[in-house]
């Protein structure tokens, strides 16, 4: 192996120049096929450039070239990682730690797959072994904190949390896990603080930028209100998010009944029906509403992406004609407005998630046009025939409905790896 162009790669991406080391570790792998330094090294470049299927077909090279070398399963988990192949990643952590149950960052990494699938009590189990080996890891300090919390752990975390900007005071990935941790237990004013040190150190951060957006929107006492429910599901896992959706629902049913066959009831369950089920409504639209609230200050509209101002835009469109539909009815009595304010007030919840995170990229957004569409033969249809729920209004309330069930499937699908 040529070691001044070896050393030449090194650099390179220390640099985080991985184009050129990419093409430096090409040449030198050409050269030396069978070299599983080379190939390891090439699989972390393809990694930082986006390149994961390539990323996996070297490393699995590279491993079949040395299969006793700890540290090319441990990159192989990294690969499985990014490429959300979780069971895989565990397994080849495990491999590594079998060989070599020395290295404090194959525990933390461990530690930190379990605390993504939810598995707090391991991934506290997992960090602690990575401290026992170095106390000072920064990973394992940050996971065992966010474990902590999450275990209901407060002041062992945010004492975590603290030994770990000790030992490295400007480490944005520290601040940016300290700002989190505060959001959930809900200080936004000090969490602002800690995502703001992390963007000085790291600006293009985009953990610290996503903690930074939500804890500007926390000012808002509905909004933090909202917080408080993102978190308290997020914690959860699917079974338990599902059991609490159905729970509400029959909960709503249930107390709907009573209502019904109880007249002298209903001055005290109206009220508790309307709450619950603009509780349910909110958990919706708060986030895309408090990004056009967001996108209307000066200083705020440059932190959110495309994705969040196109659906902001929609919900704050769809509001106005829920809003102008109302309007119209109420000073004309004429019936047919109510489309409009019925298809304003429903499309806010498709439009509103139609950009979340997921692995089915183009199911929400399709689903959200197919229900625009079939919402304005169903207005058309009411203008034209004075018929208010015709068969597009009832297609339409049927894909409402259907909606939010595919909805949450997917984001609970997204939200549990």
């Amino acid at each position: 192996m040529n070691e001044q162009l070896y050393s030449r790669a090194e650099i390179l991406i220390q640099q985080n120049r991985f184009d050129e080391a990419d093409k430096l570790l090409s040449e030198l792998i050409g050269q030396d096929p069978n070299n599983f330094h080379l190939l390891a090294m090439s699989s972390q470049v393809a990694l930082e450039l986006g390149k994961n299927n390539k990323a996996q077909d070297l490393i699995n090279n590279a491993i079949s070239q040395a299969p006793d070398e700890d540290y090319l399963h441990f990159i192989k988990g990294r690969v499985m990682l990014r490429l959300d192949k979780y069971d895989e990643a565990e397994q080849s952590l495990n491999v590594a730690i079998n060989l070599n149950a020395g290295d404090a960052d194959y525990f933390a990494m461990w530690a930190s797959i379990k605390l993504e699938r939810k598995q707090f009590d391991s991934a506290l189990d997992l960090a602690n072994n990575a401290l026992g080996l170095d106390s000072e890891n920064i990973l394992a300090l940050n996971i065992r904190s966010t474990a902590q919390l999450k275990l209901n752990k407060k002041d062992a975390s945010f004492e975590t949390i603290e030994d770990a900007l000790k030992e490295d005071p400007n480490n944005a990935y520290t601040h940016a896990n300290y700002g989190w941790n505060l959001l959930e237990k809900g200080d936004h004013k000090k969490a602002l603080v800690h995502f703001s040190e992390a963007l000085k150190n790291d600006p293009n951060f985009e953990f610290a930028q996503r903690g930074m957006i939500e804890a500007l929107k926390a000012r808002y006492i509905f909004y933090r209100l909202f917080l408080k429910y993102s978190f308290f599901m997020s914690n959860l896992t699917a079974k338990y998010q599902w059991g609490v959706i159905i729970g509400f629902y029959f909960a709503y049913r249930i107390i709907n009944k009573i209502s019904q066959n109880n007249e002298s009831l209903q001055p005290f369950l109206t009220p508790v029906l309307i709450l619950m089920a603009v509780l349910a409504f909110s958990t919706w639209v708060m986030r895309p509403i408090s990004n056009l609230f967001l996108r209307l200050n000066k200083y705020g509209k440059h932190l959110l992406d495309k994705d969040e101002i196109i659906s902001s835009n929609f919900v704050g469109f769809s509001f106005l004609a829920f809003l102008g539909g109302l309007a119209l009815y109420i000073f004309s009595g004429e019936s047919k407005w109510i489309s409009i304010a019925v298809f304003g007030f429903a499309m806010m919840v498709p439009f509103s998630v139609m950009f979340a995170s997921s692995r089915y990229k183009y199911a929400l957004p399709a689903y959200a046009g197919v229900m625009f569409i079939v919402g304005l033969l169903a207005i058309s249809n009411a203008f034209s025939t004075g018929v208010l729920f015709g068969g597009w209004a009832t297609i339409f309330l049927l894909g409402f409905i259907a909606f939010q069930l595919i909805a949450n499937f997917i984001m609970i699908k997204e939200d549990n790896v």
